[in-house]
């Protein structure tokens, strides 16, 4: 793939295999999906500092996405921050949000650092800062958008979310914040150091800890979210479907 174009065209092939075979990674491509849609309107309207830069970030951090998934799909292994989603889509168990969370969690607290830095190559990281906190907010907005609007698929999660008053991540043990600025400072730390064959296993190791975390919560948690899940669509389809809407209307 060497266009966002490209991109999208591969995107569009999972969403569709996601919809037919009822796959949960469809809740996280079809969200992708739209985001990638976006920071094409982005580039094409010159939003960013740098547009030809922009794609080829795009590119390449889509790609870990794509690759891992691809990987997963024939029999072989992903990094393990997306085998603990890709395994977790399997059972109906979990929460819309909390497969979400997990394809969210692989891709900016692994993916997008090491994009990063692999755009930058040999040039300062400091340099793509302005660009990289864009596509961060383009993905928080995203992220706000679904919570708000998450009722349509998760009535009762739908419910507690106001009642929470800013503090819904605690529900799932995951902050966008929090992902966020540890992307660009392991994009610092994987820029910086030359073996990156370390870099990645070691934040790997760290960063699928977080992701069994998130669909590990606890007792109270587990309780909690069993009760929520009760009142979830059930249909696959369906809420990719809801999702995709929420998405164009959060981001266009």
């Amino acid at each position: 793939m060497k266009t966002i174009d490209e991109v999208l065209g591969r995107m569009d092939q999972i969403v569709s295999e996601c919809q037919i075979q009822e796959s949960r990674i469809g809740f996280f491509a079809i969200l992708y999906r739209q985001v990638t849609r976006r920071i094409k309107q982005g580039i094409l309207a010159k939003e960013f500092e740098d547009n030809a830069r922009m794609e080829v970030l795009d590119i390449l951090f889509a790609k870990r996405f794509i690759d891992a998934y691809d990987v997963w799909k024939n029999g072989g292994t992903p990094t393990s921050s997306w085998q603990v989603a890709f395994d977790a889509s399997k059972g109906s168990s979990y929460l819309v949000l909390q497969h979400l969370f997990l394809g969210i969690n692989a891709h900016i607290n692994l993916d997008l650092g090491i994009a990063a830095s692999e755009t930058m190559k040999n040039h300062p990281l400091e340099g793509i800062k302005n660009d990289f906190d864009k596509i961060n907010s383009v993905l928080a907005e995203l992220v706000d958008g679904v919570k708000a609007n998450i009722s349509k698929v998760s009535p009762i999660f739908g419910l507690l979310i106001p009642l929470a008053k800013g503090k819904d991540e605690m529900l799932l043990n995951f902050s966008i914040q929090l992902a966020r600025d540890g992307a660009w400072k392991y994009a610092g730390e994987y820029h910086a150091d030359l073996n990156k064959n370390f870099q990645i296993s070691d934040r790997d190791k760290n960063i699928s800890n977080l992701a069994r975390k998130l669909i590990q919560p606890g007792k109270f948690l587990g309780f909690l979210i069993k009760i929520v899940g009760f009142a979830e669509w059930k249909s696959v389809k369906d809420t990719m479907t809801q999702l995709d809407e929420v998405a164009i209307n959060t981001l266009f």
